[in-house]
């Protein structure tokens, strides 16, 4: 028999529950995994990896499709979808590969199944409807993740009607798609499927597209969208959607008034839900919050002693690095590490990576003026920087927000080629509690698009140089 008793037991394998049980291993701790389904979870295998592969795809795709901008001859230039997608699902297959070896070097003990609680450090493992294994932790870290929302008239059936899922695999190039949602999901499947040429319209039920975005950034992404022949229904709700053989059509409703668009198929990204169903929340005495997820402090603690929680299932934002650094910080408190800091929310940066890119960390101008702080606000537009007019990408921006009084870097927010690699710059700043002085002090590269950055804090305090 192998052994069952552990001092970690982390429930989910993705890339909250992996790093977990990793940091864990690295501290002498004795770790194990239950999976049910894919190490690497939603993100390595339907989220974050295998779509940034076929956004990737479609870039080269309009790239070579406007080769002659650079010198350059492309002549009929096509697309193999069913390739795209192989690629895409190949880079997935690799990284999962790689998690499980990562887990196996530091003798983190897997096993497969669906994992419950039973109270009192009990665990039980069920594969394929049997019992798998009965295990017990001194500490249980529940990180089994979130699904997509469903709305019982917006019912996904995986062929007219799509989850993420499907749209990471179509078995049709749809000539026209509706996007329901335009949060980080449905922004990128809405960028991918219209660059490839399908028609493309995007419902989002507020006034604005990625509703947590500056509000500046928002409308500058939606222009550039709409350049590209993206439309916009907001402030709008799809009321219902009717089935036809090959098509679907939406009933959109706005403003009291109602119309419909029939097109070939449909995306539903309107959120998630947490997987907190029949993992024994009520046995442990796991308590949720107001919105259904689990409840945890500053440390990921549960209202069960012994139990904890990370990432989706913990609640907002969903994102992965968020679960990443919950499961180092829940680790480092278990083991008795000196000065861990809590989860800082306004520290974690968020990215969108459609056409232009979006990225982002901390304040928004709204939220500094709704606070009453006195704020200084920098912008420097792409057009202003010279590797960004090479690069042939001069349509962007960089926003900073400081406090006037103290010079602390409130927020950072950017739209733009290449914004989701350098928002860790201003993330560095945040965590270091810079000033806008520090930041005026350092000395960015030239030529590079990180230039910006600089121009943008100057420009707060009417510094800037080249704008």
């Amino acid at each position: 028999m192998a052994d069952t008793n552990f001092d970690v037991i982390v429930v989910g394998g993705g890339p909250g529950g992996y790093v977990a049980a990793i940091r864990a291993a690295q501290l002498g701790l004795k770790a194990a995994v239950v999976e049910k389904e894919h190490l690497g979870g939603i993100c390595l295998n339907w989220g974050c990896i295998p779509t940034k592969a076929l956004l990737r795809s479609a870039e080269v795709f309009h790239n070579m499709q406007h080769a002659a901008s650079f010198g350059l001859a492309a002549k009929d230039v096509t697309f193999d979808l069913q390739k795209i997608v192989e690629r895409s699902r190949g880079v997935s297959k690799q990284l999962a590969g790689g998690v499980g070896h990562l887990l196996k070097k530091n003798k983190v003990a897997v096993f497969d199944g669906f994992g419950k609680l039973l109270g009192g450090g009990k665990l039980t493992v069920e594969a394929e409807g049997k019992k798998a294994a009965d295990l017990q932790g001194k500490h249980i870290i529940l990180a089994t993740g979130a699904r997509a929302k469903v709305f019982p008239n917006l019912q996904p059936d995986g062929k007219l009607i799509w989850t993420y899922k499907e749209a990471l695999v179509p078995d049709v190039m749809p000539k026209s798609l509706l996007v329901i949602g335009s949060g980080a999901i449905g922004i990128e499947f809405a960028s991918f499927f219209n660059t490839l040429g399908a028609e493309v319209t995007v419902v989002e039920v507020v006034n604005k597209i990625m509703p947590f975005e500056d509000d500046e950034i928002s409308a500058f992404a939606q222009k550039s969208m709409e350049k590209q022949g993206m439309k916009f229904k907001l402030g709008a709700m799809v009321k219902e959607l009717k089935k036809g053989k090959d098509t679907v059509t939406a009933v959109i409703e706005k403003d009291g008034k109602t119309e419909e668009i029939t097109v070939d198929r449909v995306i539903t990204a309107v959120g998630v839900t947490p997987n907190t169903e029949n993992i024994g929340l009520d046995a442990a005495g796991v308590k949720l919050d107001d919105r259904g997820f689990i409840a945890i402090d500053d440390y990921c603690q549960t209202s069960a002693k012994g139990v904890y929680a990370i990432g989706d299932v913990a609640g907002a934002p969903c994102l992965a690095h968020k679960a990443s650094h919950e499961g180092v910080i829940c680790v480092e408190k278990i083991a008795g590490i000196k000065g861990v800091h809590g989860l800082d929310r306004s520290r974690i940066p968020a990215c969108t990576y459609c056409n232009p890119q979006v990225a982002s960390v901390g304040m928004t101008e709204k939220m500094a003026k709704e606070k009453g702080l006195d704020i200084k606000v920098g912008r420097f537009p792409f057009m202003g920087n010279g590797k960004a007019i090479a690069l042939g990408e001069p349509e962007g921006l960089v926003k900073t927000i400081f406090d006037n009084k103290t010079g602390e870097l409130l927020g950072a927010h950017m739209v733009g080629a290449e914004v989701t690699e350098m928002i860790q710059g201003f993330g560095i700043a945040k965590t270091l509690e810079t000033t806008e002085e520090d930041l005026m002090h350092t000395i960015f590269p030239h030529p590079t698009l990180s230039e910006m950055m600089h121009e943008s804090v100057l420009d707060a305090f009417g510094r800037a140089i080249h704008f």
